[in-house]
Order: structure tokens, then sequence, then C-alpha cells
């Protein structure tokens, strides 16, 4: 027989796959592990492309005293890349607004010369 704690990430597993949408087939969850306290925890990551099977983590369920919770991986490399993109982009019009009209008056000197 099974340790309690497979059972239950089983039974978790089961009620989570029931309870979330059509999209779950997507998802790949992979091999529970134990840590020293007793908490189970399953790593879950979402299918990319169909032709190489890439698959990219998505998060865990975290199992502890027989409730489930759910940890997100947060993708600093993507935060990164999308706060760096809407930088350029505000600078790239910002820059071409100011080309166009600058902020700054429009001043001009004119020098005349008085011949005497």
């Amino acid at each position: 027989m099974a340790p309690l704690s497979v059972r239950v990430s089983c039974g978790v597993i089961r009620d989570l796959d029931s309870s979330l949408d059509a999209d779950v087939t997507r998802q790949v969850f992979g091999e529970p592990y134990e840590r020293p306290d007793g908490t189970v925890v399953i790593p879950v990551a979402r299918a990319a492309g169909t032709r190489w099977g890439t698959a990219r983590a998505i998060g865990v369920f975290v199992i502890h005293d027989g409730k489930a919770t759910w940890v997100p991986a947060v993708d600093t490399t993507r935060v990164t890349s999308l706060a760096l993109s809407i930088g350029l982009v505000a600078a790239f019009f910002s820059t071409i607004a100011m080309v166009r009209r600058p902020p700054w008056p429009n001043v001009s000197i004119r020098m005349t010369r008085h011949e005497s």
C-alpha cells in the first residue's frame, strides 16, 4: 500500500482535475516528492509547442496537513523582457514627439549690423 502522502496527493490531483477547466490536458504534472516535514510537492508545467514537446514550469501544488495550495512560478526573464519592451516603446514615442515639436520654446536670435 502506498504511503499516506502519495494517496492524499493522488486524491487531490483527481479533485483538482475535475475542478479545472478543459485546458488541463495541456498541463503536465511532475512526480510528487515529499519533503522531510511531510509536505508533498507536485510540480506542474504547461505543454508548449507541438513539434518539440517542450514544457514551461507554471507552479507547484503544495500539500501540507491534507490541504492543497497553489504556488505559481514567476518567470523573471519574461517579466523583465516585458518591462524593457514597454520602456523602449515609451522612449521611442517620446523621442518622436520631441523631434516633431520640442517642449522648449521656439527662440530665434536675429543679429543685425548697423553700419555707420
